[in-house]
């Protein structure tokens, strides 16, 4: 019997701590917060200082909570000690507060003590062993204050929204700021006013090779020419600026360089030195796996957690990593700091080392609780590790694992020259460098957001050249340009903005960039961030009724008040109280003055099919019209193009349906626009509308009916493709399957094979009988016996222009391929389960 019982969140930490801890302790799961405020009520007494209701989590198809608190209750019992490891912030201090709240009885005196560790090692884990602590008070207050002012909001703005404008709406104290940025970025597109300008470029040669470009940098008593990188239009420009605003103004000073001689005035030769980034914080990793590998922000913090959780590698084991994922700080440890050291030296040369390790300062507000994010050990290289990770995990281990090495490396150097040149009165500069010694630059360079000009200048190689010496002008290049919006966010800028503001903490950004997109407020579009027409009506709403709350400094303040709050420095039902006072004033005066979108706005438009009054409503999908007349029910999509849209309504007025007769209109849903029957809910007739204005396939009444209700079948067409079901639904689901023809390998199973969809919409092979029986495969089955084992059907795919087909038997083994690629040694094993 293990004399210790160990509580961690998830089952691989558990699986990695276990083998380091020995026989005394047993090592269980509580698979994430097993309490939370109840989710069918606000759970907070306001009268009563904000006190929260805790209750156990209900049971889910994913999660049954109940019997794991039932399994480390029993465990408890029998433990003489218990040592809580949750993750070391304020989520895994309020976990761990929790846990001893459910597994020690009242009046027990059993000793719980908190464990922390910042890396998943063995020297780590043994040495948080032997100097336990207790459960931080103040860490457990300002995780609980979070969540009672976002339970305050959440609970009480969100059914506000549903009344005013449509059910499922949701509200969040910092989703609902972070939504705000993306939407003032977008009005800022669409009001930017593109202004013109004009810039010049010399080609010269000089008495020595190369070639090479000069840009006009000046012109008559002593002014500048106006850039982008030098100036703004909206501002006005200084004395020493002039704006070459057109085609004339830049063929007049072109007419007069053309005459004149180019002359080196100067040449200015220096060393400049590029000095190496910090080891990552949570959101500089997210940036930077979003600018050079594309990963979403949710992905990249779940490879992490997996890569702190402990990955096995062979040999060694099961071990984590990298340390833990959620910190503020570039601050390193002694020991990681000498190791890392004596691997530059070993790997890279003395002169790549510095004379003393790099000490870089956290940003300021920073909570500094644990370390960067580094390699657990820096000679796990990412090759070593080739073998044990996937893909995915080894490219992100790569980018931490490169950005601690080069951190503690000499920076490199460059020389850089730059020449001046006189052209009359006007004045050229071209400017170059040359990597001398390249330094941390041989291990990482960090990357960027937004390509810089100056980039392809610096990187330009120049000729020898004296002061005083005569150039020959081989070609003039006026370039005209107009300057451009400040572009749409992407996950990276967006946790970058949000850091900058102070609006959220490393634990935070994650899954305020998941929510707004899972709540359909922002979708991407090349990469980038764009608020969806219900994101832009919902965020006006907010804004409108909660401008001193839903905004950036605000919000700012409040995570402020929160670290104070952690720090004990501030007790947080003040904190909460503050916020409350001025929301519920906000909260009063919202119920009585937000728009009511949901019975709709009285409008100017006219109806294009029968010309009564129109009324904007709001859908799931955005903005829309509808008409005033029960018998029309015509709608249409708001927009700035009313008359275009008007034009396209128009456009299919003449539709009738082909099963009743009644006349047809557009309408908008998940997957665009489409006809729909005026008829609905007795005829559900509908008929796509495609992107270039044709109709697609009209939904088609057949002579069957349906099994289940008598009803005519009809043919349909989704998302997906054509299928066929009944014309009621979704008052009846019936929908008719087509089996491939082969019975289901399951004893005792009468189901046939069909062909589905997972919710995603990627195809697999299924039982009728589902639920009851929840055979699945990923690949297509074909009626063909195996020649080996005799099963009924063997499954085929294609890989890398190679048909494959094995059996479904994973005992069996039985594989062939016809293709280009040699057969492989090992059969594929097809999954008997949906990922």
């Amino acid at each position: 019997m293990a004399k210790n019982l160990v509580v961690v969140e998830s089952p691989a930490k558990a699986k990695t701590i276990n083998k380091y801890l020995g026989r005394d302790y047993k090592v269980m799961a509580s698979i994430g917060h097993i309490k939370d405020l109840p989710e069918k009520e606000l759970g907070v007494d306001i009268d009563d200082d904000f006190t929260p209701t805790y209750v156990v989590i209900p049971d889910s198809k994913k999660r049954n909570n109940r019997k794991i608190l039932r399994q480390l209750r029993d465990a408890a019992a029998k433990a003489s000690a218990i040592y809580l490891a949750a993750d070391p912030d304020r989520e895994g201090e309020a976990i761990c507060q929790h846990l001893k709240e459910e597994l020690v009885r009242p009046g027990e005196n059993k000793p719980v003590y908190r464990v922390q560790f910042n890396e998943i090692t063995r020297d780590a884990v043994r040495r948080a062993f032997q100097h336990p602590g207790e459960i931080d008070r103040n860490r457990v207050e300002a995780q609980q204050a979070r969540r009672v002012l976002d339970r305050l909001v959440g609970y009480q703005v969100s059914p506000l929204l549903w009344k005013k404008v449509r059910r499922g709406l949701s509200a969040g104290r910092v989703q609902s700021v972070a939504l705000r940025l993306v939407v003032e970025r977008e009005r800022e597109i669409e009001a930017f006013v593109p202004t013109e300008y004009w810039t010049l470029k010399a080609h010269l040669s000089a008495t020595h090779p190369p070639s090479f470009q000069a840009r006009l940098v000046g012109g008559r008593k002593g002014k500048r020419t106006w850039t982008l990188k030098t100036g703004d239009f909206d501002k006005p420009l200084k004395k020493n600026e002039v704006h070459i605003k057109s085609e004339a103004d830049m063929q007049a000073i072109v007419a007069a360089v053309e005459r004149a001689e180019f002359l080196v005035r100067s040449v200015d030769v220096k060393e400049k030195k590029r000095y190496p980034v910090p080891p990552f914080t949570t959101s500089k990793l997210q940036q930077e796996a979003a600018r050079k590998l594309r990963f979403p922000v949710a992905k990249t913090m779940r490879l992490a957690q997996k890569l702190y959780e402990g990955v096995d590698v062979g040999d060694e084991g099961t071990v984590g990593l990298i340390t833990y994922m959620r910190t503020d700080s570039t601050r390193v440890s002694e020991n990681a700091l000498d190791e890392v050291r004596q691997f530059v030296d070993e790997h890279y040369g003395s002169e790549y080392l510095p004379a003393r390790p790099n000490i870089y300062r956290s940003k300021k507000g920073a909570q500094d609780a644990h370390e960067a994010i580094r390699p657990t050990s820096v000679r796990r290289t990412p090759e070593s590790l080739k073998p044990y990770l996937s893909k995915d995990e080894l490219a992100l281990y790569r980018l931490i694992w490169q950005r601690f090495v080069a951190s503690q490396m000499n920076p490199a150097i460059f020389d850089q020259t730059t020449i001046e040149i006189e052209a009359g009165e006007y004045l050229f500069r071209a400017s170059g460098s040359v990597l001398k010694f390249p330094g941390f630059l041989a291990v990482y360079e960090e990357g960027k957001d937004e390509p810089a000009q100056e980039e392809d200048e610096q990187a330009a190689t120049l000729p020898p050249v004296q002061p005083g010496e005569k150039l020959t002008l081989n070609e003039l290049k006026p370039e005209q340009h107009f300057t451009s919006p400040p572009p749409r966010y992407t996950e990276a800028t967006l946790v970058k903005a949000l850091e900058e503001y102070g609006i959220g903490r490393p634990s935070t950004y994650a899954q305020i960039l998941s929510v707004i997109q899972d709540r359909a407020y922002v979708e991407k579009v090349k990469n980038r961030l764009k608020p969806t027409e219900l994101g832009m009506v919902v965020n006006d709403l907010l804004v409108e009724s909660f401008n001193d709350l839903f905004n950036v400094t605000y919000t700012a303040r409040m995570e402020e008040e929160l670290d104070e709050v952690e720090e004990g420095r501030l007790k947080w039902v003040d904190a909460v109280r503050e916020f409350y006072q001025k929301f519920a004033r906000d909260l009063a005066l919202a119920e009585k003055r937000m728009d009511n979108l949901k019975k709709g706005i009285p409008s100017d438009e006219a109806c294009h099919q029968c010309g009564s009054p129109m009324l904007l409503k709001i859908g799931r999908y955005g903005r829309f019209l509808a008409c005033t007349n029960a018998e029309c029910g015509a709608t249409r999509k708001v927009s700035e193009g009313t008359e275009s849209e008007a034009d396209d309504a128009n456009q299919y007025a003449d539709a009738t349906c082909p099963n009743c007769g009644r006349p047809m209109t557009v309408k908008r849903g998940r997957w665009g626009e489409f006809l729909a029957c005026t008829g609905y809910p007795e005829c559900k007739t509908t008929q796509k509308i495609k992107k270039d204005g044709e109709l697609g396939a009209v939904d088609k009444l057949l002579d069957e009916t349906c099994p289940e209700c008598g009803s005519q079948l009809m043919l349909k067409h989704g998302p997906y493709g054509p299928y066929i079901a009944c014309r009621r639904r979704p008052e009846c689901s019936y929908i008719k399957q087509e089996t491939l023809g082969i019975a289901c390998p399951r004893t005792n199973c009468q189901g046939e094979l069909i062909q589905r969809r997972s919710r995603r919409g990627r195809l697999f092979y299924g039982c009728t009988q589902y639920p009851q029986c929840d055979f699945t495969v990923w690949d297509k089955p074909i009626p063909e016996e195996c020649p080996q084992c005799g099963a009924a059907f063997l499954l085929e795919k294609t890989k890398g222009g190679t048909l494959i087909r094995y059996c479904h038997d994973k005992e069996c083994g039985y594989r062939t391929t016809e293709g280009p690629s040699p057969p492989q040694s090992q059969a594929t094993k097809a999954s008997d389960d949906l990922a």
